[in-house]
């Protein structure tokens, strides 16, 4: 039961998270008429940093070090971006709607940062800060 609410918090922060990044990706392709792979990029970016915070302190509730973890996740995205970024360019080059792409593009994102920082950035730092706080009562 722990750790379907675990993944619940999860999807309501990448929820909140992905909201950020549509609104952000809206607003660089829209009003500012940027490339879309850079209005992609710096939602992805925004989207990200929001994501990994909040997912640190209210789903894993992790005492990690911050710099290690991060770095973790920035690992991640060494792999996504570039993935994510050639898939987008294919799919809107075959004529798909570059909304959909992105969404996408977001769904994937979400399955597989919930595996990657539950099973190696936090895997061994879940519910640590928990224990901490319990610890200085």
């Amino acid at each position: 039961m722990k750790e379907f609410l675990r993944f619940v918090k999860f999807a309501l922060i990448s929820a909140s998270a992905g909201l950020i990044e549509f609104g952000a990706f809206s607003l660089f392709n829209e009003l500012f008429h940027l490339p879309y792979w850079m209005s992609y990029l710096i939602a992805l970016v925004l989207s990200v940093l929001w994501n990994f915070t909040l997912n640190r302190k209210y789903t894993f509730q992790s005492a990690a070090d911050i710099p290690s973890a991060m770095f973790k996740t920035a690992m991640f995205y060494v792999v996504f971006v570039p993935f994510s970024t050639w898939l987008e360019h294919a799919l809107t080059g075959l004529g798909w709607n570059e909304y959909l792409v992105t969404i996408l593009n977001m769904l994937l994102n979400f399955g597989l940062e919930f595996v990657y920082q539950r099973y190696y950035v936090f895997r061994d730092s879940i519910d640590t800060n928990i224990q901490n706080r319990e610890n200085r009562s």
